[in-house]
């Protein structure tokens, strides 16, 4: 494990250089972003092995009936992604409502806006899928308050530039953990609001075993328990890159949570609707995430 004084060398080397190359990106078409992002991605297919080792296993786990060949054109493809989104997100500050209408095709949002506008918060779940963060900087333009709740990093400065992204568009970051964090968050549905909670990954705080693809994944039970204990609207927001570039950001239909619902059933119904878009498009989804990892300490799943 990196010392923490290495790690603050490579968070504030890694922050300059995004500055930088975000400099150069602006400058380029989207469409010759894309390009050079997929280019880094097919050489990061080679040279981050470890990363690739622990996708091709996990992707396996996932779809068994695959054959080896299939499992690694998905994950090279998969790093093709990863690259192309990461040029949209450092070309992302050009976008304006009316590249954002062109190159969206939103589904759903009326419904979530209407409930914002009578008065009420809505909760957003999302996960990993598509382009997340382009997700994200889209909702911040509707006008609407948006804040998203986020593991703080390790690095100060990588913090600061997803922060500062986010904030062009108007979108506020909540630490988890931070002491605000709790009442932050309550403001936003009380007086409404979006709060955007990503679902899909396994974390070192209370989780419970829920089906994914298959098999009992940890996933965080606070998100849903806070949704439940608020009464608060639920909408589940996901992203998906078409083969054109146009990104396809689907809301489901807002439903109102009660006291009497229960927090494992609702994860599990968010899970499920996370796992169906992955299967529609497994290249778009982080597979090198170890979300089927054991964590007893944190796992609260009642037996």
């Amino acid at each position: 494990m990196a010392s923490p004084k290495l790690r603050a060398f490579r968070g504030r080397a890694i922050y300059r250089t995004l500055l930088l190359i975000g400099a150069i990106v602006r400058m380029l078409p989207l469409k010759a972003a894309r390009t050079i992002g997929r280019a880094l991605g097919h050489v990061a297919w080679h040279l981050v092995r470890r990363e690739r080792r622990k996708a091709l296993r996990n992707i396996a786990m996932a779809f068994p009936a695959w054959s080896n060949a299939q499992c690694r054109r998905t994950i090279h493809a998969m790093f093709l992604h990863l690259g192309a989104s990461l040029a949209e997100i450092l070309w992302m500050p050009r976008l304006d409502v009316a590249k954002r209408d062109a190159l969206n095709i939103v589904t759903g949002m009326d419904d979530v806006l209407k409930v914002i506008d009578d008065g009420d918060g809505v909760i957003t779940f999302t996960a990993h899928c598509g382009n997340w963060e382009w997700l994200c900087y889209s909702m911040g333009m509707y006008g609407r308050p948006v804040s998203v709740l986020q593991r703080e990093r390790d690095e100060p400065e990588m913090n600061r530039f997803i922060t500062d992204l986010r904030a062009k568009s108007g979108v506020r970051t909540i630490d988890r953990g931070s002491p605000s964090s709790a009442r932050d968050m309550i403001t936003v549905v009380r007086k409404g609001g979006m709060l955007a909670f990503v679902l899909d990954q396994n974390i070192r705080t209370e989780s419970v075993k829920v089906p994914f693809f298959g098999i009992p994944a940890p996933t965080p039970i606070g998100p849903t328990r806070f949704a439940i204990r608020s009464e608060a609207w639920v909408t589940i927001a996901l992203a998906e890159r078409r083969a054109d570039g146009k990104q396809i950001l689907k809301f489901s239909e807002p439903f109102r949570c009660t006291r009497d619902d229960d927090p494992i059933a609702l994860t599990t119904r968010i899970t499920g609707a996370i796992e169906e878009q992955i299967r529609r498009a497994p290249e778009q989804w982080v597979w090198f995430h170890d979300r089927w990892r054991e964590r007893p300490r944190w796992d609260v799943t009642p037996f």
